[in-house]
């Protein structure tokens, strides 16, 4: 979800995710490399997630470029942790994937740390479960199931703030309307 809103205060963002499969180092000593495969396919699933984060402002902006290299272990989380606390160098992370990203970027020139730019803010459980509940409003095609969302939030314990209420209220609005006009949405057979 923070890459998402980034948008909304940087004119550019270039991202770039992909798995990794890192080293664990056992009780002998040795670092062995092994990972979980699922399916019929045998399909591997990598250890960690890693994500590079260029922002900019604006074109016009003299303000430095915004990087950030975060790896996150491919397990639940949690809502405790902040993105800051899987920040890793830019370095490591290309040595640990064999890659490099953003070859062009003349790294002599000043790059903040995109931590000390903006927030690196993940959400907590109820910012995460409004922002759910919110896009289930968005796709709701009945009253019935609008209200099934507000239950469902309201059983979490969780009170809706005002832009939930807002997009809530448009959305019943537009639903009696379809239902007194007779136009209901109905899926194709």
């Amino acid at each position: 979800m923070y890459c998402r809103e980034l948008t909304e205060r940087f004119e550019d963002v270039w991202i770039v995710s992909g798995p990794l499969t890192l080293p664990q180092t056992g009780r002998d000593g040795k670092k062995t490399v092994s990972y979980q495969v699922i399916g019929e396919d045998n399909v591997a699933v990598p250890s960690h997630l890693y994500k590079v984060i260029l922002a900019r402002r604006s074109r016009e902006s003299t303000e430095p470029l915004a990087l950030g290299a975060f790896v996150v272990p491919n397990e639940a989380i949690g809502f405790q942790p902040q993105l800051s606390e899987f920040q890793v160098s830019l370095q490591d992370l290309e040595k640990w994937s064999g890659l490099v990203f953003f070859p062009h970027l003349d790294r002599t020139s000043d790059i903040r740390n995109i931590c000390s730019v903006d927030t690196c803010k993940l959400l907590d459980f109820r910012e995460f479960t409004l922002y759910l509940s919110t896009r289930k409003i968005e796709g709701a095609r009945s009253v019935l199931r609008l209200e099934k969302v507000m239950e469902n939030l309201r059983n979490e314990g969780i009170d809706p703030d005002d832009y939930f209420m807002s997009r809530y209220e448009k959305k019943l609005e537009e639903l009696k309307a379809q239902e007194q006009s007779g136009v209901l949405e109905r899926k194709p057979s």
